[in-house]
C-alpha cells in the first residue's frame, strides 16, 4: 500500500529525472525488439515453432522446480498433488517439444489474451505518461495494435493458427520496440528542470 502511494504522489519534476535518466535501455530494448520482430515477420512458420518450442521449455523446468519442491518439503500437506502437477508440466514440455505443431492451437488462444491484456495496459501506461511524454500516442497506439492482434487471432482462429502466430508475435514485437524507440528519443530530450503538466 505504501508503494502504491508513494507511485501515485511522484511530482512530475521527478518523472521527468527518472525518465530522462534511463533513455538509454528503452532505446537498446526498443532496438532489439524491433530487429526480433522483423526476423519473426519473415519467417513466421519457424517462429510458431519456436513459441511452441520456448513453451515446452517452460514446461520442463517449472515440473523441474516442482520436483525439487516435493522432494525437499514431502512432509508438507498436499504435497503429493504438487508432486503430480510437476509430473504432468514436465510430460507436456516434452509432449510440445517432440509435437510442436500439435501446440499451435492452445498457444494461439493464449497468446490471444496475451495481446488484450497487453493492449489494456499500453493504453493505460500511454494516458499516465502523458503528462510527460510527448511520444505517449506511441504508446497509445502499440496498445490499440495488440488490441487489434487479439481480435485478428480470435477471428482466423483455428483455421490460420499455424502462421499467424509467428506473423502476430512479429508485430507485437515490432510495434512494442518501435513505441520504446519513439519513447526513449523523447525520454532523452526530456528536461527535469522543465515541469509542464499535462491534465
Amino acid at each position: 500500500m505504501s508503494s502504491a502511494s508513494s507511485d501515485l504522489n511522484v511530482t512530475p519534476q521527478r518523472e521527468r529525472e527518472v525518465i530522462h535518466d534511463h533513455w538509454i535501455l528503452f532505446l537498446i530494448q526498443g532496438v532489439l525488439l524491433a530487429v526480433l520482430g522483423a526476423l519473426a515477420i519473415g519467417a513466421p512458420y519457424l517462429t510458431t515453432v519456436v513459441a511452441v518450442k520456448l513453451a515446452g521449455w517452460f514446461f520442463i523446468f517449472g515440473g523441474i522446480i516442482g520436483l525439487a519442491t516435493f522432494f525437499t518439503g514431502r512432509e508438507v500437506p498436499g504435497s503429493i498433488w504438487s508432486f503430480l502437477g510437476a509430473a504432468l508440466a514436465i510430460a507436456v514440455g516434452v509432449y510440445l517439444l517432440r509435437q510442436p505443431l500439435v501446440g499451435v492451437l492452445s498457444l494461439t488462444l493464449i497468446l490471444a489474451a496475451f495481446f488484450f491484456a497487453q493492449g489494456i495496459t499500453q493504453i493505460l501506461a500511454a494516458f499516465s505518461h502523458r503528462r510527460v511524454l510527448n511520444s505517449w500516442g506511441w504508446m497509445l497506439f502499440s496498445g490499440l495494435v495488440d488490441l487489434i492482434l487479439a481480435g485478428i487471432i480470435i477471428s482466423g482462429f483455428p483455421l490460420d493458427s499455424a502462421w499467424v502466430l509467428g506473423v502476430l508475435v512479429g508485430v507485437y514485437l515490432l510495434m512494442y520496440g518501435i513505441a520504446l524507440i519513439m519513447t526513449a528519443l523523447a525520454s532523452r530530450d526530456v528536461s527535469p528542470e522543465e515541469v509542464e503538466y499535462r491534465p
